[in-house]
C-alpha cells in the first residue's frame, strides 16, 4: 500500500508520527569516545617526554648530586679521576650547529626560491625529487663520504688556503688536520639543506597566487615580487623550516662523531678538533664502568634533551610572534 504525503492512499487516515532517532545515544557515545581517544593521543607525547626526562634525571642523579651547576660550567673531563664537566660538549654542539646553519640557510632558501618561483616546469619535479632523496641517505654514509672525500680535501686545499689568507683571525689558525669543527659543520650543512629546501619550497608554494599578481600589477619586478609578496608572506613558515634544520643538526650523531675529531677541548679555531654532546654519548657509553661516569653521560643526554626542547620552544615562539603580524603587504 503506497504512502503519499504521510497519509494512507486507501483509508485517507494520517500515519503515526515517526519515533525519535534510535541511534542518538549511540552517536553521542561514539563522539564522546572519539574525543577521549584523540585527547589521549594528543597528551601521549607530553607524557612520554615527561617520563623520559624523569627517568633520565633519576639515572643521572649521582652526577647531579656531586657536581651540580658546575657540571655545565667546567671543562675537565677525566673518567679516571671521575671529574666531569660538559662545557666542551655544549660548546662543540652549539658551534657546529650554528656553523651548519650559517652555511645551509642561504643554499637551502636559494634552492627553494628557485624551485618555487624561477625553475622551468620540466626541471622542478626531478630536482625536487633528488633534493628530497638526500634526506633519506643514512648519516653514516655521509660520515664515510666525509672521511674519505671531504676531510682530505679540507686538509689539502681549503684549510691551507684559509690559513694563508685569513690566518690573522683566530677562527682560521692552527694546523690543517682535515677533521675538526669545520668538517663537522660542513657535513651538517650538507645534511640539513634538504630539510630546509623541502619545507621552504612547500611554504612558498602555499603563498596565494594573488599575492604575486597584485605585486606585478603594481609594477614590481620579479625579484621585488619574490621579496615583498612571497618571502614576507611566508616568513613564519621559512623561520620554522630553518629552526627545523637546526634541531636536526643539534641531535646528529654518527656523521659528526666521524668528522669532528672527538677531543674534549674548547678552541676558537675551526681547524681544531672538538666534541659534541651526542658524540660523547655514542663514543663513551659502553665504556662507562662506574655509576658516576654513567650518570655524567646520562646528564649530558638530559642537557641535550633540554637544549632541543628549548630550541623548538623558541621556534614556536618566533613563528607565533612573526605570524601574529599583519599579512597585508605594504611598501
Amino acid at each position: 500500500m503506497a504512502v503519499v504525503f504521510g497519509r494512507s492512499a486507501g483509508a485517507g487516515a494520517a500515519t503515526p508520527a515517526a519515533p525519535p532517532f534510535v541511534g542518538t545515544r549511540r552517536r553521542r557515545f561514539g563522539d564522546r569516545g572519539f574525543r577521549e581517544i584523540t585527547r589521549a593521543a594528543g597528551l601521549a607525547p607530553l607524557v612520554l617526554v615527561a617520563g623520559m626526562a624523569a627517568v633520565m634525571a633519576h639515572a643521572a642523579w649521582p652526577s647531579l648530586r656531586r657536581f651540580g651547576w658546575a657540571f655545565i660550567t667546567t671543562s675537565n673531563w677525566d673518567p679516571v679521576a671521575e671529574q666531569f664537566g660538559a662545557l666542551p660538549f655544549i660548546f662543540g654542539t652549539l658551534v657546529s650547529s650554528l656553523l651548519a646553519l650559517l652555511l645551509a640557510v642561504p643554499l637551502g632558501l636559494g634552492a627553494a626560491i628557485y624551485l618555487a618561483e624561477l625553475a622551468p616546469r620540466a626541471v622542478r619535479p626531478p630536482v625536487t625529487f633528488l633534493i628530497e632523496m638526500l634526506a633519506a641517505i643514512p648519516s653514516v654514509v655521509y660520515g664515510l663520504w666525509g672521511i674519505f672525500v671531504l676531510a682530505p680535501w679540507l686538509r689539502t686545499w681549503v684549510q691551507p688556503a684559509l690559513g694563508h689568507t685569513l690566518g690573522f683571525l683566530p677562527l682560521f689558525q692552527g694546523p690543517p688536520y682535515g677533521v675538526g669543527m669545520l668538517a663537522a659543520g660542513l657535513i651538517l650543512a650538507i645534511m640539513i639543506v634538504p630539510f630546509i629546501t623541502a619545507v621552504s619550497r612547500e611554504v612558498l608554494l602555499a603563498v596565494p597566487r594573488m599575492q604575486r599578481e597584485a605585486a606585478l600589477a603594481l609594477g614590481a619586478t620579479g625579484w621585488e615580487t619574490t621579496r615583498i609578496a612571497v618571502l614576507r608572506y611566508g616568513r613564519s613558515g621559512l623561520i620554522g623550516a630553518i629552526l627545523l634544520g637546526l634541531g636536526r643538526a643539534l641531535g646528529e650523531t654518527m656523521a659528526v662523531t666521524m668528522l669532528i675529531g672527538n677531543r674534549p677541548e674548547i678552541s676558537f679555531s675551526l681547524f681544531a678538533p672538538g666534541y659534541t654532546m651526542a658524540s660523547v654519548i655514542a663514543n663513551e657509553f659502553t665504556e662507562a664502568t662506574s655509576d658516576l661516569y654513567l650518570g655524567a653521560l646520562i646528564e649530558i643526554g638530559l642537557l641535550l634533551l633540554a637544549l632541543t626542547l628549548a630550541v623548538n620552544g623558541l621556534a614556536r615562539l618566533l613563528v607565533w610572534s612573526v605570524g601574529r603580524g599583519p599579512t597585508v603587504v605594504r611598501e
